[in-house]
């Protein structure tokens, strides 16, 4: 997966008309999917059919950027997370920067929270979708037309539209609406309007430019090239584990939480009840006490899907004390998209903490 660094004066060669293309990944899904029983249908097969209908019915200043991983979004790994940054990395480098990914909508908010981490600081414009539906009428097994009740031809619609003006930022469009990534949370299993989100972003969508000069573009795309070779190779074997509280003693989530100490240090995700509150025991405070001095990142966030934790609650704020850190209004997408990429990005624990409370920090 790992690549020859883009030589950085490769921005300057391509006109910009060239430039101003808008490459679309398929990685696969709902949206590619076909037949009775649906199944995807090979990226060799959809794609010339996808890019015949967009080229007639929208616009012809697209082309399709070659992807190796297409699979069920349910089946993405860190591994293939850090693939898409390559690939959409590497073409940036090369002077492009509108792009429109297609995926599925399992981890659809995830993907998307991640690339919005990994981007953070570059004027990259991105769109990510998904759809409820196949693209392709099912029903008709003989020709491949667009199914007008399918909400796959809209979403992607607007994914172009979005990409192609080109705000810098990484955004996800969905059922006629777009959001930057990570406040995008799904919602519903199996209704057209499965996900939500919100304009009240801080970090990372904040941190995009709307024109970066060249000099300091060149100089985001080296830096960030120059720790490929550690993310890729990080991303292997990346694990974000996750403990969903239930009304369960303090000693026993003291025991699951002690069970990581056998990992190497990485971040952890604490879902509480409510505004964050957990269960309290002598054990588990000293348990979150070994789990700081290993080097883990214990992030708490809510099982809600509004509002995010505080910490108003004694329930609550005394694991505060034992060195965790609050999600404050992060979705569960987006704490792990942040503290995968911390992982990914950064060497120490120590790093990690200070770069959180900088993300924080620009809320």
């Amino acid at each position: 997966m790992t690549e020859n660094k883009t030589d950085s004066s490769t921005d300057h060669t391509l006109d910009q008309a060239t430039s101003n293309k808008v490459q679309l990944i398929y990685a696969g899904g709902t949206f590619g999917s076909y037949g009775k029983p649906l199944s995807a249908l090979p990226a060799t097969t959809f794609l010339p059919l996808l890019m015949d209908k967009v080229r007639q019915n929208l616009t012809s200043n697209i082309e399709v950027l070659e992807n190796s991983c297409v699979k069920d979004s349910s089946q993405l790994s860190p591994s293939d997370f850090s693939h898409f940054f390559q690939l959409i990395l590497n073409r940036y480098a090369q002077g492009y920067r509108h792009f429109v990914l297609i995926t599925g909508t399992d981890t659809l908010s995830y993907l998307g929270s991640f690339l919005a981490e990994a981007f953070a600081g570059s004027d990259v414009s991105l769109a990510l979708t998904a759809s409820m539906r196949p693209l392709f009428d099912a029903n008709d097994i003989h020709n491949y037309n667009i199914d007008p009740h399918s909400d796959a031809w809209g979403n992607l619609s607007d994914a172009i539209g979005l990409a192609a003006h080109g705000e810098s930022g990484v955004f996800v469009t969905f059922a006629g609406e777009s959001w930057p990534a990570q406040t995008v949370q799904k919602i519903h299993s199996h209704d057209l309007m499965a996900f939500t989100g919100h304009t009240r972003a801080g970090y990372p969508a904040n941190s995009y430019l709307k024109s970066l000069p060249a000099a300091r573009r060149r100089n985001w795309i080296e830096d960030t090239q120059d720790k490929l070779e550690v993310i890729t190779s990080q991303a292997k074997t990346a694990i974000i584990p996750t403990i969903y509280c239930v009304p369960n003693s303090g000693e026993w989530l003291s025991s699951q939480l002690t069970a990581l100490l056998e990992l190497p240090p990485t971040g952890i995700i604490l879902m509480g009840f409510g505004a964050g509150n957990i269960p309290f025991s002598e054990q588990l405070a000293q348990t979150l006490d070994k789990l700081y001095q290993h080097g883990h990142i214990v992030v708490c966030t809510t099982q809600c899907p509004y509002g995010g934790v505080s910490e108003a609650y004694a329930a609550g704020s005394w694991q505060y004390e034992h060195h965790v850190l609050s999600a404050g209004r992060l979705t569960v997408p987006a704490v792990y998209a942040r503290l995968l990429w911390l992982h990914l990005a950064f060497d120490t624990p120590a790093r990690r903490r200070q770069r959180w409370s900088y993300s924080v920090g620009k809320q």
